[in-house]
């Protein structure tokens, strides 16, 4: 059958007649978990029948708290041994690896995810994130600086210098 390919109407056939054996069979387990239902009730529960004194009523509702604590009993003693033996079937699994020896790693597949969509998986959805980074950085105005003033003065003073009545000035003004 794998040399030859199944025509898409024949497969959808296939598909369709599988679904309807599946749906009967999920049908018939479920008329049978109800009967196996009653049929436990009917074994255990006793029908209620309510009294008219309130004496008996007293003693209807002793008797049902002394089957409530019995019902928690056995309910805590089944999930303790379910507990233990949970636990032992860890245990035995861990030994049977380490009885097989090397644990081989599966081999990952590549998967292709925008950094925000992945910090989104991490942190959950109710999370924003935002990967522009540069809007998280501090805001530095540039300042106007002195600096600039002074040159401009040095360079002026420079030009007024030059030539021999310049120097004259510098040697004036200097005692």
């Amino acid at each position: 059958m794998s040399d030859k390919k199944m025509s898409s109407s024949r497969r959808q056939h296939l598909k369709s007649l599988m679904l309807q054996i599946a749906q009967g069979v999920i049908e018939a387990e479920a008329i049978q978990a109800e009967e196996e239902k009653n049929r436990y009730m009917d074994e255990n529960v006793p029908s209620l029948s309510v009294p008219g004194s309130m004496q008996e009523l007293q003693d209807l509702c002793k008797k049902l708290h002394q089957q409530i604590d019995i019902v928690d009993e056995q309910r805590y003693d089944t999930q303790s041994k379910v507990a233990k033996s949970d636990k032992e079937i860890e245990d035995l699994k861990i030994k049977l690896q380490d009885l097989k020896g090397k644990f081989k790693k599966p081999v990952l597949k590549r998967v292709r995810m925008s950094a925000e969509a992945m910090l989104q998986a991490l942190l959950g959805s109710k999370h924003k994130v935002s990967m522009d980074l540069r809007s998280n950085l501090k805001q530095v105005k540039k300042e106007v600086k002195e600096e600039v003033k002074d040159a401009a003065d040095w360079r002026r003073n420079i030009e007024d210098k030059a030539g021999m009545d310049g120097r004259k000035k510098m040697f004036e003004s200097d005692p």
